[in-house]
């Protein structure tokens, strides 16, 4: 995949799971790596693995819109641009609506929905000078479909879908692309070390914790592959781990009646 041979590559959340896997497979292509976290020794175990590739680790907080965009300043005063952003970085809450607080919803919206806005506006600018580069954005199976005790995590991969669909039509002819990924059940940390609402019931956490055991299944490796394997070949959207295929094709066949056939065949 030539397309990452000499290029500079941002992969946000770089320290474990699928951040990690993407920066060992894009060192493997020659690209030049930004990789960044708020957990700097894990990042600096991902380095490790990159081998002999250039890499650069930033500690960042997506969460804030000031270290985003001087991250941006950054990259650029390092590697002189960027031509693909990774907005990988992201969290999960696990609670009911009814037992989420403001204060936890709000929490996950700032990493994973602000944390993609803030990276697509620190970067587009210099792609779009340099009329080439990629904003690959992840989502969620969740994105497509809303998931039990997963409210706060759906709206924030919804609007990330909506604002990658938008920018497919605003990028139309400017070099630059936009690609939406959906992950379906992938076994990183983010489900070992997902938030649990502090007011969650027993109930709750009894149905939602088997669960996770049973769907975070796919190597993220194995997602991390598919991701630049799509993006290498100009696809828009790209689904990839546990589920994702049938759930994408569930939601448009049956937009309502989706639900009860994904419990069935899925489990969740």
């Amino acid at each position: 995949m030539d397309i990452y041979k000499g290029k500079v590559a941002v992969v946000t959340g770089a320290s474990s799971g699928i951040g990690r896997e993407l920066a060992r497979l894009l060192a493997g292509h020659g690209a030049r790596l930004a990789l960044s976290d708020v957990n700097m020794e894990g990042l600096a175990e991902t380095a490790r693995l990159c081998g002999n590739a250039e890499a650069k680790c930033y500690r960042l907080d997506v969460a804030s819109r000031e270290q985003v965009f001087a991250h941006a300043d950054d990259v650029k005063r390092d590697f002189g641009t960027a031509h693909f952003l990774f907005n990988n970085a992201g969290v999960t809450l696990c609670a009911q609506i009814n037992e989420a607080t403001i204060e936890e919803i709000e929490w996950q919206l700032q990493i994973n929905l602000w944390g993609v806005i803030y990276g697509t506006k620190a970067f587009l600018p210099m792609m779009l000078a340099q009329r080439e580069g990629h904003i690959v954005n992840l989502s969620s199976v969740f994105g497509l479909v809303g998931g039990k005790a997963q409210g706060a995590y759906n709206m924030t991969k919804f609007a990330v879908r909506g604002l990658t669909e938008c920018l497919w039509r605003e990028l139309e002819g400017t070099g630059v692309k936009a690609v939406n990924v959906h992950p379906g059940g992938i076994k990183t940390n983010i489900g070992a070390k997902g938030r649990w609402g502090r007011n969650v019931s027993a109930a709750t956490r009894q149905e939602i914790e088997p669960l996770l055991e049973k769907t975070l299944v796919t190597p993220p490796e194995v997602c991390a592959n598919d991701i630049l394997v799509g993006v290498a070949r100009g696809r828009k959207r790209i689904l990839t781990g546990y589920g994702s295929g049938m759930i994408s094709f569930l939601s448009r066949l049956m937009p309502v009646g989706h639900v009860w056939v994904q419990k069935k065949a899925l489990g969740f």
